[in-house]
């Protein structure tokens, strides 16, 4: 059977560390794997608290009267030196539930207010994201945006353009751009849904 046996930490950084896994593959052969995390320590990682508190969220808003448009940023991003399409995104403070945190990161990336909807847990709990490399898992909050653009929250380090698409420009993005997947699904599924949000209904 498959199993951890050490964990030992390889970085110490503010955001995101490397641990590297001594483990034992399902044949009882001898595994050397590496994993990043957004845990500072081990004692919280998620192969020890086996819990998925979100480390960040995902916000997919609507914007406009007809609310027939979708709130996008086109982010550089250094693991690609290059811009991609993403959904606003950002990290779970300490203390802060994820639809706080939404409304929080929107505000500070695009200079918008946002109008989280009261759904289902089901749809907007944590989930993991790149599961090969990372133990990271987001929860994604679901509403309406409103207000002016704005770069006055930006970090230093955040190159950020925002992008209120309607679905001629998302078909194109899809088509043409660079896009990260958990966008580009969400993406797809706009396009399609004369009401985008209809699936949350039960």
């Amino acid at each position: 059977m498959s199993r951890i046996r050490e964990i030992k930490k390889q970085t110490s950084n503010h955001h995101l560390n490397l641990y590297e896994l001594n483990a034992q593959n399902r044949l009882g052969g001898d595994v050397r794997y590496f994993v990043a995390s957004r845990a500072e320590e081990k004692k919280k990682l998620k192969i020890i608290t086996r819990n998925e508190e979100p480390d960040g969220v995902i916000i997919y808003s609507l914007y406009g009267e007809k609310r027939d448009k979708v709130v996008l940023i086109r982010q550089y991003r250094y693991s690609l030196d290059d811009y991609i399409y993403e959904f606003p995104a950002g990290l779970v403070d300490e203390g802060e539930n994820y639809q706080e945190a939404g409304i929080r990161e929107m505000k500070e990336e695009t200079g918008l207010d946002f109008h989280p909807l009261s759904v289902d847990p089901m749809f907007e709990k944590p989930f993991f994201t790149t599961v090969g490399m990372t133990d990271e898992c987001c929860g994604t909050v679901y509403g309406y945006a409103d207000g002016t653009v704005s770069r006055d929250g930006l970090e230093d380090t955040e190159d950020i353009e925002v992008v209120i698409a309607d679905r001629e420009e998302v078909r194109r993005i899809l088509k043409e751009e660079r896009v990260a997947i958990m966008c580009a699904y969400m993406l797809m599924h706009f396009l399609k849904e004369e009401e985008p949000f209809r699936f949350l209904e039960l």
